[in-house]
This record gives structure tokens, C-alpha cells and sequence, in this order.
């Protein structure tokens, strides 16, 4: 089962899981609400359009067993500021998901947030303490925390959060603003338009392409207890060094337009540090910041694929 099935990384996990393990029965449950049904063309399985904070999991699917459940539906608008939509939909969600799995000790695998760390000015580790500056950040916060008591209270069920850093790639387009910093600036310029970026350039993201962070998510099925790990690439690079590879990979010569930042709290950096999720999980990120951005653009502009 995946939820949030029909949106960014939800539909690059749906696909990828599709294509590993062919004899598996998938299901993927949606809203639609920052999903669209043109990312899961090609898609084999079955699928459940519902509300999830409304949802009521046992009638709609009475015995049915599964052997993991991927959540990773939520609002993932950060700038949706309405604090009882963004906590009550993401938290009671869960809620209801893990009222549902408990009997049978399902696994769970959530998307959990970098967010949860705040500002940063170093990598950060799992063992930090939470910091949420925004409502979403918060909500994802109270998840990571539930997650937690649920495996105290029972150590025989695995329950695993994923704190996906920045990521970008293929399918998420139809999140408008919310889509990453390479997906707009990438339009921009193809568009003939130099990058807009905040002065002076040189805040910093740990920027990860969505095949890393879907072979992390599948790596989580073998997991063998419970925890909460960062999924990012494991190296900050900044907005400049970003512009740079986007001319390079769109035979462009873009000097970015710096504007003033908005944003009263933003995060100026974020690293994710991967040892823990390295020992646990194995995880290994494949695609550096150029590599993946070559991946990507390839994806977005086949035209100009070399």
C-alpha cells in the first residue's frame, strides 16, 4: 500500500516497486489534493481515492493484509499557513493509519521532514532535537513523535520515518509552487529568462535526486527495527553551484537576477548527515547534484537529451 500514490514521490515509489517486485499486489490511496493521476501512467495496480484524515480504514478494507504500507501522503505545501488544516490532516491521517496496522503489527514507512530540524548551520543528525519553524514542519514533528511512542509501546512492529531532505526530479511538476528550486529555475531559463534566487546565492540545500530517495524508501522494507533516518544526498551545495550545472546541462549561459528573500524563516541551510542510515539501511545516494540534474533534465527536456 502507498499512500500519496499519485504524487511526487509517491508515484516515482509506486512505479519503482511496480517494476521490482512484478507479482506484488499495489494499492495506492489519494486525494488528488498535490497529486495527479498523469504520474501514474503505466501504473498496474489498484487504487483508492479517499480522504485519509476522513478515512475509515477498517470498512474500507476490512481483512485485507498487507505487507508494508508506505505513507507518504500528507499537505506538503510549507506555505499553507492554516495551522488546524496542516496539523489535523497530516497527524489525525496517521493516526487512523497506525489504529488500523496495529492489530497486525503491519509495517509502517512514513515520510517524516528535514524540516524537523529548523535552521541549521551543520549537518544534521537524528539524534537533534526538533526545531520546527513552520506549521507543516510542526506536524511532521508530532508524527516523528507518535512514531516513536507506538515503538516503545510495542517493540515488535516496525514503524520507520524518513526525513527526506530537498529532493527533485521527474513527476513533480504539478506541485506549482511548492515543486523544487531546480524544476522552476530549470523552466525559467529554458523560457530564456535568467534564474531568479535569493542574494547572494550562497545559501545552501542538501539537494537529492527522487531515485535516491525511492531506493532508500524501498531499503526500509528490510529494516530490521524501528527508527527515524535522514534520506538526503549528504552534501550541501549552494543556489549558485545549482545555477551553474543547469547551464551546463541546457547549453545555457544564464547569469542569475538576485532578489530579496520574502521569507521571514527560511532555511538558509540544510545537510543531511547519513551514518545512521547508512549502518541501518545501507543507504548510498548515486546521484550527486550534477549527476542528477543531468538525469532530470534529460527526463524533462528528452529533446535535448545527449
Amino acid at each position: 500500500m502507498v499512500t500519496g500514490g499519485a504524487g511526487f514521490i509517491g508515484s516515482n515509489l509506486v512505479l519503482a516497486l511496480q517494476e521490482k517486485f512484478p507479482k506484488a499486489r499495489l494499492t495506492v490511496i489519494d486525494d488528488f489534493r498535490s497529486g495527479d493521476f498523469k504520474n501514474l501512467v503505466g501504473y498496474r495496480g489498484d487504487f483508492v481515492a479517499q480522504n485519509l484524515a476522513t478515512l475509515d480504514w477498517q470498512d474500507q478494507f476490512g481483512e485485507e493484509k498487507f505487507d508494508a504500507i508506505f505513507h507518504l501522503a500528507s499537505i506538503t505545501d510549507t506555505t499553507l499557513h492554516d495551522q488546524f488544516i496542516q496539523v489535523h490532516d497530516n497527524v489525525e491521517s496517521f493516526r487512523r493509519l497506525l489504529n488500523f496496522a496495529r492489530p497486525t503489527r503491519t509495517r509502517i514507512i512514513y515520510a517524516s521532514s528535514a524540516s524537523t530540524y529548523g535552521p541549521a548551520s551543520e549537518a544534521s543528525a537524528e539524534s537533534n532535537g526538533a526545531a520546527p519553524a513552520n506549521i507543516y514542519a510542526f506536524s511532521k514533528t508530532i508524527m516523528d513523535n507518535i512514531a516513536i511512542r507506538e515503538t516503545k509501546e510495542s517493540p515488535d512492529w516496525t514503524i520507520i520515518g524518513l526525513r527526506y531532505f530537498n529532493v527533485y526530479g521527474p513527476r513533480e511538476a504539478h506541485k506549482g509552487v511548492p515543486a523544487s528550486m531546480v524544476y522552476h529555475l530549470a523552466q525559467q531559463m529554458k523560457a530564456g529568462q535568467r534564474p531568479r534566487i535569493f542574494k547572494q546565492g550562497e545559501q545552501k540545500r542538501d539537494f537529492v535526486y527522487v531515485k535516491d530517495v525511492v531506493e532508500g524508501s524501498i531499503l526500509a522494507l528490510e529494516a530490521r527495527e524501528s527508527g527515524i533516518y535522514n534520506l538526503g544526498c549528504g552534501q550541501a551545495r549552494s543556489f549558485n553551484e545549482l545555477v551553474d550545472i543547469l547551464n551546463k546541462c541546457l547549453g545555457t549561459k544564464f547569469v542569475a537576477d538576485y532578489i530579496d528573500n520574502p521569507h521571514a524563516h527560511y532555511q538558509n541551510f540544510t545537510e543531511a548527515d547519513l551514518d545512521k542510515v547508512r549502518s541501518a539501511l545501507g543507504y548510498q545516494p548515486q546521484f550527486p547534484l550534477e549527476t542528477g540534474v543531468k538525469d532530470y533534465m534529460n527526463w524533462l527536456y528528452p529533446e535535448n537529451a545527449k
